[in-house]
């Protein structure tokens, strides 16, 4: 075979590429009538798997059951309808569930979730209504060392067609660990505001959620700096960009700020030192700022100015949740300062089937 042959040969030879392995079959959440759910990892190799869920306690685990066929399995429930978030441990390892796809992102480590749909399809849940649109914002932001930063835009049904209405804002805030996709991913912020305007029990309004970490998760420097840091943030790019380029109402009155966890305690501490920017504060489970009556001593020092420039501070938590005590100490410091606000006990734990909820009461009172 001559050169020139044994090249054309190999120009046109099938090419080998290397296979990728076929597809995992397995079932994993498998969510049953019943609202049980069963999981399943098909790890042959491992000595040890177990599996963790938002609800539980924390440091709880349960055991899984290995089958012939080296596939570990374990059937939880009934449970509430509602999002969980959970993950396995192999042998000591943390990991996602590797054939769900609804995965749960973070700013550190990633899980899964698993959602049980109610009987008839809940606020949170997707409905045959009119939906909004969520779109993904990439700011260089001028406050934090020029990081390229994402921001969750949600603009109600109808936004793009009525060209000259504009919009009350609502500054939505993630908690420790999560993402700013975590209000529409987890949370059905989205779906919960396109079933309340279908029902017309909120007001048409804009939802912003921006990255809650400005000083990276599980950095030195603990949260107090995280939350000066992010509210110069909010302040100085998020606002700016906002309201240069959605149709927004101007004016405090047309601006609420509300969170969970994490983000309900910048929330208090950026909406109580800016009364001037914003009518409406909501909080839920929220990391309060441990010496709120101390730090934040002239900000309510005149209760009457208060009461006037808040139309709604609203905030809740569950019984069940280690943060419980200090949204009740909140409430109570202000009953004796006779400021105005609803506190929300409710049932439930530090996880989104209460945060789903909490912001189902909430956004009907804003903006009336």
């Amino acid at each position: 075979m001559s050169h020139g042959t044994f090249l054309l040969a190999m120009l046109f030879a099938p090419l080998a590429w290397p296979q990728a392995p076929p597809a995992d079959t397995l079932v994993s959440p498998d969510v049953q009538p019943d609202r049980r759910i069963t999981f399943r990892l098909r790890a042959p190799k491992a000595s040890e798997v177990t599996i963790s869920m938002d609800y539980m306690p924390a440091g709880t685990r349960e055991k899984m059951t290995r089958d012939s066929e080296g596939v570990w399995s374990v059937t939880i429930g009934p449970l509430d309808p509602t999002v969980y978030i959970y993950s396995f441990s192999v042998d000591g390892v943390t990991m996602a569930d590797p054939v769900n796809p609804n995965v749960k992102l973070r700013a550190r480590t990633s899980a899964s979730m698993v959602e049980v749909p109610a009987g008839s399809p809940a606020l949170w849940e997707a409905r045959d209504v009119p939906h909004g649109a969520v779109q993904i914002n990439w700011q260089k932001s001028t406050v934090i060392a020029g990081e390229t930063r994402w921001i969750w835009v949600y603009t109600p049904p109808g936004y793009e067609k009525e060209s000259k209405l504009r919009y009350p804002v609502l500054y939505l805030f993630h908690g420790s660990n999560d993402t700013a996709g975590g209000w529409t991913l987890a949370g059905h912020a989205n779906f919960i505001l396109d079933n309340l305007l279908a029902e017309k029990k909120a007001v048409p309004m804009i939802i912003v959620m921006p990255f809650g970490h400005a000083v990276p998760f599980g950095a030195r420097g603990g949260q107090g700096n995280n939350t000066d840091l992010y509210e110069k943030y909010v302040l100085q790019d998020v606002m700016p960009l906002v309201e240069s380029k959605y149709r927004v109402r101007p004016g405090r009155e047309n601006r609420a700020i509300a969170g969970l966890s994490m983000g309900g305690g910048q929330t208090i501490a950026i909406g109580f030192r800016h009364l001037d920017l914003f009518s409406a504060i909501g909080a839920f489970s929220a990391a309060i700022p441990a010496d709120f009556e101390k730090d934040f001593a002239q900000a309510i020092a005149n209760p009457k100015d208060v009461n006037a420039k808040l139309k709604v501070l609203w905030f809740a938590c569950g019984r069940q949740d280690s943060l419980f005590e200090r949204s009740q100490k909140f409430s109570d410091l202000l009953d004796s300062r006779q400021i105005k606000h609803t506190f929300r006990p409710s049932e439930g734990a530090h996880v989104f089937k209460v945060w789903r909820l909490y912001l189902s009461e909430f956004a009907p009172l804003l903006f009336r």
